[in-house]
This record gives C-alpha cells, sequence and structure tokens, in this order.
C-alpha cells in the first residue's frame, strides 16, 4: 500500500495535534459563538453592470470558483482590510528593492 504524503499545512496540523489543550467552558462558549458569526450568511440583491458581470465570470473561471464566491471573497477581504491594492505593492516593491541595492 502506498503511503500517503502529506501538504505541508496537513502536517502542521498533524505535528501539532499533542499540543491541543482543553479550554474552560466560558472559553468555548465564545469560540462557538464565533464560529456561528461565521457561518451565518445573507442573501443580498445588487445591481451590476453586464461589462462587470461578465469580467467577474471571466475571472471566477480562471480562479477555479464560481463568481458569487469570488464576489464574497472579494467582500470579506475589503471589509476585514485584507484586499490589497496593485499600486501598493508596487509601492511596497519598490521601498524593498531601494533598500536591497544599498
Amino acid at each position: 500500500m502506498k503511503k500517503h504524503v502529506l501538504e505541508p499545512d496537513e502536517q502542521r496540523i498533524e505535528d501539532s495535534a499533542g499540543k491541543w489543550r482543553p479550554v474552560s467552558r466560558a472559553k468555548a462558549a465564545q469560540i462557538e459563538a464565533i464560529i456561528d458569526t461565521a457561518r451565518k450568511s445573507r442573501n443580498i440583491n445588487i445591481r451590476i453592470s453586464e461589462h462587470d458581470l461578465a469580467k467577474l465570470r471571466e475571472r471566477s473561471s480562471v480562479e477555479g470558483l464560481p463568481y458569487q464566491t469570488l464576489v464574497t471573497s472579494i467582500l470579506h477581504k475589503y471589509v476585514t482590510d485584507q484586499l490589497v491594492e496593485e499600486r501598493d505593492i508596487l509601492r511596497s516593491m519598490g521601498i524593498l528593492n531601494s533598500a536591497g541595492s544599498r
């Protein structure tokens, strides 16, 4: 039988399995509340141009996920300040490159 090779993320989970520690009931309730909040979702209706919708569908196809999932991901990244603009990345790269060439 061929042994399954774990991905790096899977291996980290396996390696940390022995480090599990129980938490208090209050902490467990707090964690469950956070998980419950994250699981809740609502449907919304928005108006979007045909052009933008076509581009979203095109991009989602390239990314390999449904376009509604892509839109949800983009919105989540935006509201959690994780959506980064290309010009900010380029500016950071310029700073790093100039610091490295000194």
